[in-house]
């Protein structure tokens, strides 16, 4: 029996359908592999721990590096103002920030992490995990940053003294990150030796 008008087309509508589905299906695999909320098993999320500790490490109190390496050397009067004067504005804006809402500001924070601290080690999600072990030591340096300003400003540093302080503030920033980055390996090799054992 042949099949006339639009029955004809249907086997072939059918295929259409399924191809275009296992099709779909496929794009959908890649794209969540692709952002897998399993961090510790993501690409993405390692890349995102070494850029964010490399530019804390670059960003001193908001000032680049580089301009405290100019003002150091000495050749340009102006290298030298230009980084103090930086340093003074960045100071100012961090005290006036905790001055006005610190109070606000720890309170959100506490909130945040206690809620991360929860949902990755009581409910054991992993992407939770993934942003404690990233926000914990940034906070650590966020404090660390309001702590060397009001050096800064109560003792007045500047020229050497000033470039020293900073240096001290950014060899402890980095201290801090290798130990987080150490830490969070180490977790995270866990994690997925667990996941393989156990899936």
């Amino acid at each position: 029996m042949h099949l006339k008008g639009r029955n004809c087309r249907a086997p072939q509508l059918r295929e259409t359908v399924a191809k275009n589905r296992d099709s779909a299906l496929t794009w959908y695999g890649t794209i969540f592999e692709l952002i897998d909320m399993r961090s510790f098993s993501n690409l993405w999320y390692w890349i995102a721990l070494a850029v964010t500790w490399s530019s804390a490490s670059h960003w001193v109190l908001g000032v680049p590096w580089d301009m405290a390496m100019r003002a150091r050397r000495g050749r340009s009067p102006q290298a030298a103002a230009d980084f103090e004067d930086m340093v003074r504005i960045n100071t100012n804006r961090l005290r006036f920030v905790a001055r006005e809402s610190g109070m606000l500001l720890a309170g959100l924070v506490a909130f945040v992490l206690t809620s991360l601290a929860l949902l990755g080690f009581v409910y054991r999600n992993e992407f939770a995990q993934a942003l404690f072990f990233l926000g914990l030591p940034l906070t650590l340096v966020g404090a660390l940053s309001l702590h060397t300003a009001h050096v800064v400003r109560e003792r007045g540093l500047a020229g050497v003294d000033l470039i020293r302080r900073l240096y001290w503030h950014r060899l402890i920033t980095q201290i801090i990150g290798m130990v987080s980055i150490f830490v969070t390996v180490i977790w995270g090799m866990y994690q997925n030796i667990t996941s393989q054992v156990l899936g």
